[in-house]
C-alpha cells in the first residue's frame, strides 16, 4: 500500500508531483497524496486538476484530460463525462483550499486523519511561505517598520502544529535560503525553527537533517542545509533549505545523500526541442510591424563606442534578417513531423516527455514593447557571442531603459540593478525561476536571437522540470506565478527516492528488534544457515 502523504503550503504542487511519482519495482506508486492544502484559489485548481490527472492515469479515461488540455474541449465539458466527474469528486477531497492559521484547526485536524486512514507510517511534506525570508522581500521592506510584525515569520509554527498533533515518521519541508541569515527581533529565525522542529513537544524529538550532507541538526552548519539545484540535474541555479525531520523514536537509520551530475543540464537541453516562435508586440502587433521593429535593433548599437561594435551590428543583423515573422505560439500546439524518438533519452527528457501527449500546451510568447525588442535582439546577440548575459554597464547608450535606476551618465553614476535585463544564456543552467517572471520577462531573455522575446510558461515550467502534460490554471500571469513558486517536481522525486530509502531502513530495524524481542533467530543466522544450504546444493 501506498505510504501516504500530507501536502501543507501545496503551491501547484512540485513536492507532491515529485514524491507521488515515486514508482517501485512494480511501477505501483510508493507514496500517495491524502490532502494538499494551498490557500491560493487558482494554484488550489491547479492542483485540482492533477489530482484528477492522477485519478484518470492508467484508465481508458485518461483521454478525456488529454482532450482538455489540448484545448479540445472546455472545462465545462471536461466536468460532465461521467468519470473525470467522479475523478474530480475525489479530487476535491484531496486537495483543499485553506489558509493554514485562519481556517479551522479542528477540521484541519479531521480531514488529515481521514487521509492517513489509521497508518502509523507517513510523510509530512510543504513549505510555508518564503516572502517574510527571501532577500529580495527584505530589501523591498527594508525601512518598513511594522516588517517584525509580518505574520509570514511565523507560518512554520502551522506546520509545526501539525507535526505535533499528528506526528508524521518523517517531514520535508522546504525554504529559500534567505532563512539562513533572517532575523526577527534580534533573534536569527533559523536557529528557533530548527530548535522548534527538533522538539516540538513533550516527549515528541525529531533529528533534523540533511539531503546533501552526513549529520543532524548537532552537528551540520546552517550552509549544509541549503540543497544547490544544478548540482543535482536541475537546469536551474535554486538554492533552497530543505530540511529532513526523522522522528528518534521510529529508529535513525543512515540516509543516502542526493546524488552529484557529472555536468549541468543546461538551457538549451531542457527548451531547445520546443517550437520556435516570435514575441508579440504590445501596440499593433502583425508579423509586419514586429519584423520592422526587429529589423531596427541592429541601428541602436551605432556610437557604442567598442572594438566589438562592427561585428556586434553585423550579428544582429544578421539574426534580424532570420528572424521568424510568424507563429506566437498557440494554447497547444501539435508537434510537427514524425513523433519524437523516445531511445536515449536524458534524465531530463525522460521526466518531462508524455508520448500521448503529442504537442506541447501554454507555449505561447507574451507581449513587449518595441524598444524591448531591440534590447532583447541585442542582448540574446552579445550572449552568444561572449558567452555571458551582458549587465547595463556595456549596454549602448541609446538602449538604456528610461527607467528611474538608471542613471544617464554612468561614469559618474552607479547603476544599482545591472542584471534588470538577463538572457538565460543556452549552455548554462538557468537562473532561478522565481514568481517575478510574471512582471515584465526581461530577467528572463531566450538565448535565440531570432526569436526576442522572453520565456514563455511552458519554457518556465521546462526549467522547472513540471512535466510537459502538467497544466496550470489561470490566466498567464498567474500561470508564471504558480511556476515560479514551486519546488522543481524533479528534485523532490529525488527526494523522495532518498525517503523511501530512509523508510525502509526504518522498517529493516523495527523487524529486527521484533525479531530479537520475541527471541528470534537474528537476520544475519537467517542468512548464514540460508547460504551453507545454497552452498551444499551448489555441491550436489
Amino acid at each position: 500500500m501506498p505510504i501516504p502523504i500530507i501536502d501543507l503550503f501545496a503551491g501547484p504542487g512540485g513536492l507532491g508531483e515529485g514524491f507521488s511519482s515515486l514508482l517501485d519495482h512494480k511501477h505501483e506508486p510508493v507514496f500517495e497524496i491524502g490532502l494538499s492544502i494551498e490557500k491560493d484559489p487558482i494554484a488550489h485548481k491547479t492542483l485540482t486538476l492533477r489530482a484528477v490527472f492522477r485519478q484518470l492515469r492508467g484508465t481508458r479515461h485518461i483521454q478525456h484530460y488529454y482532450s482538455y488540455i489540448r484545448n479540445e474541449i472546455d472545462e465545462a465539458t471536461f466536468r460532465k463525462i461521467p468519470a473525470v466527474a467522479e475523478a474530480f469528486a475525489r479530487a476535491e477531497k484531496e486537495a483543499q483550499c485553506l489558509e493554514l492559521g485562519k481556517a479551522d484547526e479542528k477540521g484541519i485536524d479531521a480531514d488529515i486523519r481521514a487521509a492517513l486512514k489509521g497508518k502509523d507510517t507517513w510523510v509530512l511534506i510543504g513549505g510555508p511561505p518564503c516572502q517574510a525570508y527571501s532577500l529580495a522581500g527584505r530589501s523591498r521592506r527594508a525601512n518598513d517598520k511594522k516588517f517584525h510584525e509580518d505574520e509570514k515569520h511565523f507560518l512554520y509554527r502551522e506546520y509545526l502544529r501539525i507535526i505535533k498533533v499528528h506526528r508524521p515518521t518523517i517531514f520535508v519541508m522546504e525554504n529559500v535560503k534567505g532563512l539562513l541569515s533572517s532575523q526577527h527581533s534580534g533573534s536569527p529565525m533559523f536557529e528557533r525553527i530548527l530548535a522548534d522542529l527538533s522538539a516540538p513537544a513533550p516527549g515528541l524529538e525529531y533529528e533534523i537533517r540533511s539531503f546533501v550532507k552526513a549529520g543532524d541538526s548537532e552537528t551540520l552548519d546552517p550552509v549544509d542545509f541549503v540543497i544547490q539545484a544544478e548540482r543535482h540535474g536541475i537546469p536551474q541555479c535554486r538554492h533552497r533549505v530543505i530540511l529532513l525531520g526523522v522522528r528518534r523514536d521510529a529508529g535513525a537509520s543512515r540516509h543516502n545523500l542526493l546524488p552529484v551530475v557529472p555536468k549541468p543540464v543546461t538551457v538549451k537541453q531542457a527548451i531547445d526541442d520546443l517550437p520556435r516562435i516570435r514575441s508579440r508586440l504590445s501596440r499593433n502587433d502583425s508579423p509586419e510591424t514586429w519584423r520592422a521593429a526587429v529589423l531596427a535593433g541592429p541601428s541602436y548599437v551605432k556610437g557604442w563606442g567598442t572594438e566589438s561594435e562592427e561585428a556586434m551590428i553585423e550579428l544582429m543583423r544578421t539574426s534580424a534578417q532570420a528572424a521568424l515573422s510568424s507563429g506566437v505560439g498557440k494554447p497547444f500546439a501539435q508537434k510537427p513531423g514524425r513523433k519524437p524518438k523516445f531511445k536515449n533519452q536524458t534524465e531530463l527528457q525522460r521526466w518531462v516527455t508524455d508520448r500521448n501527449l503529442n504537442g506541447v500546451c501554454q507555449h505561447e510568447a507574451r507581449s513587449h514593447m518595441s524598444s524591448d525588442l531591440a534590447r532583447y535582439l541585442f542582448a540574446a546577440c552579445f550572449a552568444q557571442s561572449e558567452k555571458y548575459s551582458p549587465r547595463l554597464d556595456v549596454f549602448p547608450p541609446r538602449l538604456l531603459p528610461n527607467h528611474i535606476n538608471v542613471p544617464k551618465d554612468r561614469d559618474t553614476e552607479v547603476i544599482p540593478f545591472k542584471d534588470r535585463f538577463r538572457v538565460q544564456c543556452a549552455r548554462e543552467p538557468a537562473t532561478t525561476i522565481v514568481s517575478h517572471i510574471a512582471k515584465d520577462g526581461h530577467y528572463y531573455i531566450h538565448y535565440d536571437p531570432t526569436q526576442c522575446r522572453s520565456l514563455t510558461v511552458r519554457e518556465a515550467a521546462r526549467l522547472q522540470t513540471f512535466p510537459d502534460n502538467y497544466f496550470f490554471a489561470g490566466n498567464r500571469t498567474e500561470q508564471y506565478i504558480q511556476v515560479g513558486n514551486a519546488v522543481p517536481p524533479l528534485l523532490a522525486n529525488k527526494l523522495a527516492k532518498i525517503v523511501r530509502g530512509l523508510l525502509a531502513g526504518l522498517n529493516r530495524e523495527n523487524r529486527r528488534k521484533s525479531r530479537v524481542a520475541s527471541g528470534s533467530r537474528p537476520e544475519s543466522c537467517d542468512v548464514a544457515v540460508s547460504n551453507r544450504r545454497q552452498a551444499m546444493l551448489d555441491l550436489v
